[in-house]
Order: structure tokens, then sequence, then C-alpha cells
């Protein structure tokens, strides 16, 4: 039940689906997650940063750059997530 707690929120699966292409920036981000708030992103962000399932590393630069990369824990949760989204297009309504 605890992985339900946080991965059944909106976008936490959407978020982790995108990051699944790499290391990603923050403005990328909101651009790939179409309907997304800057601040609906930045929590979701953090909850799975918390969860060590998201790792934020910052580029000093100039100009500082914020990266976010799924960590072998979040990259393992990968296949459940794809095997449900096939399940869900099979099984529910459009």
């Amino acid at each position: 039940m605890r992985a339900f707690v946080l991965l059944g929120k909106r976008w936490t699966g959407v978020v982790l689906g995108t990051l699944s292409g790499g290391p990603t920036g923050f403005r990328a981000l909101a651009r790939a997650v179409e309907g997304i708030s800057d601040s609906m992103l930045s929590e979701r962000l953090g909850e799975l940063s918390e969860a060590r399932l998201v790792t934020r590393t910052v580029s000093e630069g100039p100009p500082l750059a914020v990266a976010y990369e799924l960590t072998d824990a979040g990259r393992a949760l990968l296949p459940a997530l794809e095997r449900i989204s096939r399940w869900a297009e099979e099984h529910l309504a459009p």
C-alpha cells in the first residue's frame, strides 16, 4: 500500500516516465508533462527525491542548471509502470 500512496498521486507516473529518457532539466520536464504547473512539478519532484526515486543535481554554471534523473530504484520501477499502462490500455474504457 505504501507504493500506491506515492505512485497514486496525479502526475507521479508521468514524471517518472518522462525521466526514463535520462537526465532532464526542470524547464524541459515542465514542457514534456503537458498541463502540470511549475509548483505541482516541483512538489512531485521533491516527493520523488525524498522517496529516493529521483536525484537532483545542480551545475553551478553559469548559467546555473538543475537536472533530475532516476535513481536505480526509480529505474527498477519502470517495468511495473509499463505493465500497469499496458493493462489499462487493454481493460479500461478510453
